[in-house]
């Protein structure tokens, strides 16, 4: 087994905090942020944006600067994860955050200020809470605070009460330049809409005062007008653009910095031995040099290779190179690993075979009488006719509406090709194939950290080891979805094998439909008869016929039987099968679970939750 072989070990996906663990470069600029920094500190306040995308560094970034700022004469920091936080919290977390830096013979001063301004009650409670003396700094800020918060004008005197606080804090340093205070709030953009609001707030309302500056860690794509905030009034985005004066944007590591870091994991984990160059190479460029998702890969292949039995008679390239696949060709993977079906058959036989076939059509000349048996065959499974040689560019272009869409673009990737002939190379791979056929990890559908600004909350395709970057939508993606929004509604599910459904058929009962199953159309047409649904989703094959699903359909609605909507559901889409639901009226061919529950929704007239689905079992 893998385990018994080498030592694995998983890496953890901590921010870089130092410039010994720096691995990709970040030190450099980490050390001109600082500098600039520190030189704009009569320019106080100001805001500054870290801005990248998931898992690009930003956290890491900030940890350096933050590391380089220690060293800076009368420099202090703050370090406030605003994901720790929800709404109204938000506000008072960060401040109190602030507040904390500040000495407590200050506090204290503060403390005294406030209670010359309150009514006699609450002053005579802030002057015990001072005389009482063993008040350390955490109950000093809990007590100014109850004295600054507990209503709208007190809240108004707020800034003022901040503001001469930090001006004081900032001026008593023992030596020139004055004190500077360098917020760092991290991971804004994984935030509600309510909670970033009110963080905004805290910096622009009542932290807005010299001698504070605010690093501000976000993805601005995530939190612009088609992201988290895209519902925000005129006024709204107007305050928001306040804040964010100043953005450095992340650029993207170098080729050779990714590969050096690559390389690094895999020492780290123990599997550098079988990352070659094509591998390194490949990993890189499928992985947009995201050191996140190259981390959570690496991890992928330890736990899967150390825990899961099915590899323990496959060498560790054989983990590697399935993981590859999954991950970064799901769709592949997907039809690679569909249970047996009418048209399942063997995907990586017809992808090996149109690859050929495809440079045959191509070349200027005509194809060999060697050949010709090879591409008659292969056209021949997918009811076109010889004679279509005549034309063998028009050939191509019939034969590729007959097979999965992701082909003619997977042929040209040569990762992808190199990918696969490594793995078909290895020995005993047609065993491997056929476990993975029958029990091999399967793709799930969870929620990810990875924002998605176009569509927060909807959920992407993780691969074996979990959920892979990319989305949690914001923290407002963890809220629930309306109660039970499928109430009253009917779905009729048609599939020979319903077991392959039965996550996502839960799925639709939990948001308050009726599920019906019927494994062929007879008993469909039973249950039509006994109930109008309000959706049908249906497979495409069964059996032995690969039409069954589309047959069923345009007897329905030719005989006007049922005129709703519908939805079909395969592991295999191809051109041809897309035009043929068009022409049926149907929605769309839904080819995962993500699909699928985007179909529903539309179907079911429901706005899109923001709860992700469970993992469903791949589909036929």
């Amino acid at each position: 087994m893998v385990a018994s072989e080498q030592r694995l070990a998983l890496l953890n996906d901590e921010p870089v905090d130092s410039a010994g663990t720096d691995l990709l470069g970040a030190g450099s600029a980490a050390r001109q942020l600082a500098e600039l920094l520190v030189a704009s500190r009569a320019s106080t306040p100001f805001t500054l944006a870290v801005d990248a995308g998931w898992g690009m560094g930003k956290s890491s970034l900030m940890q350096l600067v933050r590391a380089e700022l220690a060293n800076a004469p009368e420099v202090h920091t703050v370090w406030y994860n605003a994901w720790t936080s929800s709404g109204a919290d938000a506000l008072e977390g960060l401040i109190k955050s602030v507040l904390m830096r500040f000495d407590r013979r200050l506090l204290r001063r503060a403390l005294h200020r406030v209670s010359e301004q309150r009514a006699l009650l609450r002053a005579l409670r802030a002057l015990a809470a001072v005389v009482a003396g063993p008040l350390g700094a955490a109950g000093l800020v809990n007590e100014l605070w109850s004295n600054l918060s507990v209503n709208s004008q007190a809240r108004n005197e707020m800034r003022d009460a901040i503001r001469d606080l930090a001006q004081e804090w900032a001026e008593t340093a023992d030596y020139s330049p004055r004190r500077m205070l360098v917020v760092f709030i991290d991971d804004l953009d994984r935030c509600s809409e309510e909670t970033v609001l009110a963080v905004c707030e805290a910096v622009k309302v009542y932290l807005d005062v010299p001698g504070l500056a605010f690093v501000i860690g976000c993805d601005r794509s995530a939190m612009g007008p088609s992201g988290l905030l895209r519902d925000l009034s005129p006024a709204g985005a107007a305050f928001m653009e306040k804040i964010f004066q100043t953005s450095y944007r992340i650029p993207v590591a170098d080729g050779q910095g990714v590969q050096e870091y690559i390389e690094w994991c895999a020492r780290t984990a123990g599997i550098e031995r079988l990352l070659d160059a094509p591998l390194v190479e490949l990993l890189a460029e499928r992985s947009a040099r995201n050191p996140r998702r190259i981390k959570r890969l690496v991890n992928g292949f330890v736990l899967e290779a150390t825990l899961n039995p099915m590899w323990a008679d496959h060498p560790p390239e054989a983990v590697l190179r399935t993981l590859l696949i999954q991950y970064f060709y799901a769709d592949f993977y997907r039809m690679m690993t569909s249970p047996p079906g009418a048209d399942s058959g063997d995907v990586i036989a017809d992808f090996c075979t149109y690859r050929r076939v495809r440079t045959l059509l191509r070349a200027p000349e005509v194809v060999p009488e060697a050949e010709r048996p090879l591409v008659n065959a292969f056209l021949k499974q997918r009811d076109l006719t010889a004679d279509l040689l005549q034309d063998q560019r028009a050939a191509l272009q019939s034969l590729e509406r007959e097979l999965p869409t992701v082909f003619p673009d997977m042929v040209t990737d040569p990762g992808f090709n190199s990918l696969l002939d490594g793995l078909l190379g290895m020995p005993r791979s047609g065993e491997l194939v056929r476990r993975l056929r029958e029990g091999g990890p399967a793709l799930v559908t969870l929620p990810q950290r990875e924002p998605d600004p176009g569509a927060s909350g909807t959920p992407v395709q993780a691969g074996m080891y979990g959920a892979d970057p990319g989305a949690i939508g914001h923290g407002s993606s963890t809220s629930l979805p309306p109660a039970k929004p499928f109430v009253g509604r009917t779905i009729l599910w048609v599939d020979d094998h319903p077991e392959n459904n039965t996550a996502l058929a839960a799925w639709c009962r939990h948001r308050g439909a009726t599920v019906e199953c019927a494994q062929d159309s007879r008993t469909a047409d039973a249950a039509i008869a006994a109930r109008m649904p309000s959706l049908i989703i249906s497979d495409i094959a069964r059996g032995t016929d690969d039409r069954a699903g589309f047959l069923h359909v345009e007897a329905l609605r030719r005989e006007e039987r049922y005129t709703g909507p519908v939805v079909f559901y395969t592991s295999r889409v191809t051109p041809a099968r897309q035009e043929t639901a068009r022409v049926l009226g149907a929605l769309g061919v839904a080819v995962d679970g993500d699909d699928l529950t985007r179909l529903i929704r539309r179907a079911l007239a429901v706005p899109p939750a923001p709860r992700a689905h469970p993992s469903a079992v791949r589909p036929r």
